[in-house]
């Protein structure tokens, strides 16, 4: 990527949705730029999300000008921060490889309705979010706030545990 530099102690997460199923080409220019990148192309192939700074995200914005578009916050003039906390819970349990996970669209407050708690037991151990029934499961969604949500196969009552 012609030189777009970055600052790693500005870094935050940026989410961007890639048009045109572009994923893999923004991929290897992030790659090529040695930026670090999550992309969840089994669960939602149309995400991506970058750990930079704000200057380098409108580099990038400009760099695929109708090819992707950050997500913004409230205001609509910034880049919307996501904290490291709600990636490495989204990262967790998106790259899980466990089958059942649906995608859920962009969060919406109607996937926040239910108890907030932490997995104890089985293959998502240590992962936070709501619980929501979908489709007669108990299912965990995990969310990035204002950007995507994601729900898990069913998982047992007896493993999870109500955070206050």
């Amino acid at each position: 990527m012609e030189s777009i530099l970055h600052s790693e102690a500005q870094s935050n997460w940026f989410a961007a949705k890639v048009f045109y199923n572009r994923t893999g080409t923004v991929a290897e220019a992030l790659n090529e730029a040695g930026m670090q990148y999550y992309c969840p192309e089994k669960v939602i192939p149309s995400l991506i999300f970058v750990k930079t700074d704000e200057s380098t995200v409108l580099k990038i914005q400009q760099k695929f000008f109708g090819r992707l578009w950050f997500y913004r916050q409230m205001d609509r003039l910034k880049p919307a921060k996501i904290s490291e906390k709600e990636m490495e819970l989204f990262i967790f349990v998106t790259s899980s490889g466990e089958q059942g996970l649906i995608y859920l669209g962009d969060d919406r407050p109607e996937y926040h309705v239910g108890d907030h708690v932490r997995v104890i037991d089985g293959p998502f151990k240590g992962a936070e979010g709501h619980i929501k029934r979908i489709k007669k499961d108990r299912r965990l969604v995990v969310t990035v706030a204002g950007v995507v949500a994601v729900a898990t196969s069913y998982i047992h009552p007896d493993f999870l545990e109500v955070i206050d």
